[in-house]
This record gives structure tokens, C-alpha cells and sequence, in this order.
């Protein structure tokens, strides 16, 4: 029976309010995390702010000791997780685009405090890693509470990851976007009409206690003249050059990292130890780089300590993630992104003065165009900016060089920030290879074949051993003559006729069972199998005359099937279906 439309509008309508509970959530513990930083800073340093200003505030031998100290203690807690729980799909993103949307509360608390210990002790890593965590945390704890069923439980998870990308970017609009793109791999409005519910929900919150405040503000910004378009475009090709080197050197890192043979604890607090070291020197490299990307973005700096800067925070960023920390690397994409824009601007204002001034502009590009190159998320990365800095006029340069970057690191980098980006395309991928699959990828060899100058008793013998009801029958050259059924031999017999003097050529049937083409899709050939009884049928070439090449078995024809149905349903197992009455 058709759907009630009264109780499919019903259900979306339920949707839409967990959804808006889960922005709420969201936006509260994103609120808690922050709470969570000064409380840990306090507990570390004896002051709370800016990690910047508060490791600066710091001797060099406590600036050494502090984020070392701090790794070992988020090492200790990532353990306890896996003791907590083992489940394979810990993190958010699994769990929604591989798992069930179960999360575990324990072990999701162990791993969000042990972020919290690597970003309170100045890991050069993102915080909103572990606020999309407990976001997500949140909304699969509701959806239990709510009994929903397991399609629902994954999208209300993922409501949650955008609910805490919007509060921990004040970027809604990107916040949906960033689950639909990178963690559902689809853009449905089934789809995203909950995620945005969740992440303008976790926005108005926190617009509502205080706690949003547009990230790298320029109200001054002009807008960027069309000379500037080409110039863009070459610093996406840059950006989509430096991404991939980027994730290079993170997955390069964490390879050294494991083969020191530590345990988790020590390779973090080894770490923590090196980037004590770098942070001696330069405190500037603390935590995700957001207080230099606004002074880049609003102050002059020499080349030199751009060029300084850049380098040390990819150091930095590849020490703390490549010893197993746990948390993001978006933000630090962020300052990587902004440096060589920056970088950008200044030379080709040497070389070119008329396009001198445009600072700010291309630290806003490099800034995309290095995000959608390290996500592989373009559409993300140009909304992200533009409400991080809310200046429309920004969105024209940032279209061409966030494209443009996307696909030059694909084309180059065999690693991607996010694993499930991976699962995405191997599904894609997939679908498209059983989508124009031929038929010749399931012959397989004819076994139950004999010749046009065999006896009948050959033929009956082969029925005794196989236990088919046709044979095929080719002549001396192997060309296809047609088939023996077993019904016919059977009549033959019943009717007293002798046929153990004939020979298989003269009691075969020509059009009996029609034969498939190797070059037939898995379509047509699904569509020949459905008017025919048996389990088999022969395939020939389109040569005259006909050759036999094979067999094709349906339970292999439906196999293959069943296979790119899973494809399709990983992919599309958020889609809200109404509930039927029947």
C-alpha cells in the first residue's frame, strides 16, 4: 500500500525536532569544551586565554615539559578507550558512514578528554575535532533514547557532527555541508534538511549565550577586481600542490611515530616533547594557529617569518597528529592555507606592483583553496570561509581556486585527511564498474558440452553425471550448434524410440534456449535470465558462425547484484523512507 501522507509528513516533521535537539546538545558541549581548555590551562600553566599568550607566559623548561606531560596523560586515556570499548568505528565519522550511528559514551568521553589534555597542553591541533565528537556523541545517545531505527540513528549522528562544526566555526551553512559532502558523501535534501535544522539550531544557541563571534572578521574587505581571478587560480594550483604535500608529511610522520615501537602513551609524550622543543622558540606554534591567522590577515609581515611560520606550523601539526593525538587538523589547515596566500601576495607583488595590496584576499584563498584540497570538500571549503569572515566578495576568487586545487591534489596525493572520503569513492567506483559491467567478467568454462557426431549414449551418460537439463552441442571447430534437452531424450525413450543409434547432432534443439552475447551488459542479461528457467545459460561470440565461449550462472548474475546493491545502500542508507502500513 502508498505511504500515509499525513504520517510520512508526521515523521519529517519528528526528524526535524531531534534534529533541532541535537543542535541544542551540540552548541552545549561545544560550550563545556571551552570551559573544559581554561579549566586545563589553569591546571597545566596557572592562567587560562589565548594558548598562545599563555605558553609565551611560560619558562622555556616548562614550555618544554607541558605539552610532553600532556601527551602522556592523553596517551594514558586513548588506552582506557580501547579498553572501554573495541569497537572498530570509534569515531564519529565511521560510525555514521560505516557503522550503525552507535557510539560509545565511555569511550567517546576517554577520547574527547584526551583531546582535551592535547589542546589545553598546546598541541598544534584543532579543538573542534573533539567538539564534533561529543556533538555527534549527543545525538546517538538520543536517538537510543528515542529507539529510532538504524537509518535515522546515523543521520541524527551526523546531525550532530554539524551541529558542532557550526558552534565551533559560527559557520551553520559550511557546518551541513561539511556532513553531506564529506561524511554521507550525498547531498539529498532528505538528507540535509536535518542537517541544517541541527546546525542553524546550534548556532542560534550559541548567538544566544554569547559565544559566537564571527572567526576572521573584515568588514573593510573590498571586493576583489577581476585582475586578481588568474592570479587565484594559479594559487589554487599552488594549494592544491602544498595540500597534498601536507598530508604526505602528517601520514609520513605517523609512519616514523609507529616505528619506534612505543606505546601510545610514550609516542605522544614524545611527541609532546618535540614540539616542546620547537615551542621554546617559537610559542607562537601553540595550539590551532587561529590567533596568526588573524594577525596575518590583518597585520605586515616579512616574508621571511611567513615563510618561517609555514613551515614550522606543518612541523608542528605533523608531530602532534603523527604521534596519535587525537583531534582535528582543520584549523591548522587553515593557518598553512593563509601563509602561502600570504606568501603569494607578497611575491607577486614584487613581481607584478599593480596587484600589490590584495594581502588579505589571498590569505582568504590560500585559506580555501588549501581546505577543499585537504578534505577534498571545494563546496565546504568556499562557504566556510565566507561565513568565517562574512564578506561575500569573497566568494568570487574563492570558487575558481578551491575547484581548481580540489583537483590537483587528487590527482597527486594518495592520502586524504578524512579515511571515509575513501569509502566514498571505492563505493563510487564500484558502482560504476558494476553499472557497465559486460557479461564476459562472469563466464565462465562450458562443462556439459558434446559434439554433433557423438552418440546419444554419450549424451545420456554426461546427463547421469551432471545434473543439468541441457547439453551443448558444437560441431568439430567448437562452433555453437545448439542444445540436447534432457525432456526430449526422456519422451524419446518413454515413446519406445530408439535413439542410442542416432547421433547428438540429429536429435538437438536450434532455438531452444537462446544464448547470450559476451559483451552484453549485466542489465540485459539479468532481463534474458528472467524468461528462463534454468540456472545456466551459454554465451557465443557474435561471430557466423557462433562460437561457444562459456556458461553464465545466475546465482553469479545475482551475486553481482547483491553486491552493488550494499554499494548503493551504504551510500544512501540515511535517506528518510516514510513508514508503511500494509
Amino acid at each position: 500500500m502508498q505511504a500515509n501522507p499525513r504520517i510520512q509528513m508526521d515523521g519529517v516533521i519528528a526528524m526535524l525536532c531531534w534534529a533541532a535537539l541535537c543542535g541544542l546538545g551540540g552548541a552545549l558541549v561545544t560550550i563545556a569544551f571551552h570551559a573544559g581548555i581554561h579549566g586545563m590551562q589553569q591546571l597545566f600553566a596557572g592562567r587560562s586565554g589565548l594558548i598562545t599568550e599563555v605558553m609565551g607566559g611560560l619558562s622555556w623548561p616548562l614550555r618544554l615539559l607541558v605539552p610532553a606531560v600532556g601527551g602522556l596523560c592523553a596517551g594514558l586515556l586513548l588506552v582506557a578507550s580501547k579498553k572501554v570499548s573495541h569497537d572498530k568505528h570509534s569515531g564519529y565519522m565511521e560510525a555514521v558512514a560505516i557503522g550503525d550511528g552507535h557510539m560509545s559514551v565511555g569511550q567517546g568521553l576517554l577520547r574527547s578528554l584526551s583531546s582535551l589534555f592535547t589542546v589545553a597542553s598546546g598541541g598544534s591541533i584543532g579543538r573542534e575535532g573533539a567538539m564534533v565528537h561529543l556533538a555527534a556523541l549527543w545525538s546517538s545517545v538520543l536517538g537510543r533514547f528515542l529507539r529510532v531505527d538504524t537509518a535515522r540513528l546515523r543521520l541524527l549522528a551526523a546531525c550532530g557532527a554539524a551541529a558542532g562544526v557550526s558552534a565551533a566555526y559560527g559557520a551553520p551553512l559550511a557546518g551541513a555541508v561539511f556532513v553531506g559532502e564529506i561524511i554521507l558523501g550525498s547531498m539529498s535534501f532528505q538528507n540535509f534538511g536535518p542537517l541544517l535544522m541541527a546546525a542553524a539550531t546550534s548556532g542560534l544557541v550559541m548567538h544566544l549565550t554569547g559565544n559566537y563571534a564571527a572567526r576572521y572578521p573584515l568588514p573593510d574587505l573590498s571586493g576583489a577586481p577581476a585582475d586578481l581571478l588568474l592570479p587565484c587560480l594559479v594559487l589554487g594550483v599552488l594549494a592544491g600542490l602544498g595540500a597534498a604535500q601536507f598530508l604526505r608529511t602528517i601520514h609520513g610522520v605517523k609512519t616514523l611515530f609507529a616505528r619506534t615501537g612505543l606505546g601510545l602513551p610514550l609516542r605522544l609524550a614524545l611527541g609532546g616533547l618535540l614540539l616542546g622543543a620547537l615551542l621554546t622558540q617559537l610559542p607562537e606554534m601553540a595550539g590551532n594557529g587561529n590567533r596568526v591567522v588573524l594577525s596575518l590577515l590583518h597585520d605586515d609581515w616579512a616574508w621571511q617569518t611567513v615563510l618561517l611560520m609555514l613551515l614550522c606550523k606543518v612541523l608542528a601539526t605533523a608531530l602532534t597528529a603523527g604521534s596519535g593525538a587525537i583531534g582535528g587538523v582543520f584549523t591548522p589547515t587553515l593557518f598553512v592555507g593563509g601563509a602561502l596566500g600570504v606568501l603569494f601576495g607578497q611575491v607577486l607583488g614584487f613581481v607584478w606592483p599593480a596587484l600589490a595590496g590584495h594581502g588579505p584576499v589571498f590569505a582568504l584563498v590560500g585559506m580555501g583553496a588549501f581546505l577543499a584540497a585537504a578534505t577534498s570538500a571545494p563546496f565546504m571549503a568556499i562557504l566556510m570561509v565566507f561565513e568565517m569572515t562574512l564578506s561575500y566578495q569573497m566568494v568570487l576568487p574563492l570558487v575558481p581556486a578551491c575547484v581548481v586545487a580540489y583537483f590537483v591534489s587528487r590527482g597527486l596525493a594518495q592520502k586524504v585527511m578524512y579515511e571515509v572520503t575513501l569509502h566514498h569513492e571505492d563505493n563510487q567506483a564500484l558502482r560504476q564498474r558494476l553499472r557497465h559491467a559486460r557479461l564476459d567478467s562472469l563466464l565462465k568454462p562450458a562443462e556439459t558440452v558434446v559434439h554433433t557426431d557423438a552418440s546419444v549414449r554419450e549424451a545420456q551418460e554426461m546427463f547421469l553425471d551432471y545434473p543439468v537439463k541441457y547439453l551443448y552441442v558444437v560441431d568439430a571447430e567448437g562452433n555453437w550448434q545448439g542444445v540436447i534437452a534432457q525432456q526430449d531424450l526422456t519422451r524419446m525413450m518413454l515413446g519406445e524410440i530408439d535413439v542410442r543409434s542416432k547421433t547428438c547432432g540429429e536429435v538437438l534443439r536450434l532455438d531452444f534456449v537462446k544464448p547470450l552475447y559476451p559483451d552484453l551488459s549485466l542489465d540485459e542479461a539479468q532481463t534474458l535470465f528472467s524468461a528462463f528457467q534454468g540456472e545456466r545459460l551459454p554465451v557465443v561470440s557474435r561471430d557466423r558462425p557462433a562460437r561457444l565461449l562459456g556458461v553464465v550462472y545466475k546465482s553469479d548474475l545475482l551475486a553481482r547484484y547483491s553486491q552493488l546493491k550494499r554499494a548503493v545502500d551504504s551510500e544512501d542508507a540515511f535517506v528518510l523512507s516514510p513508514r508503511r502500513r500494509g
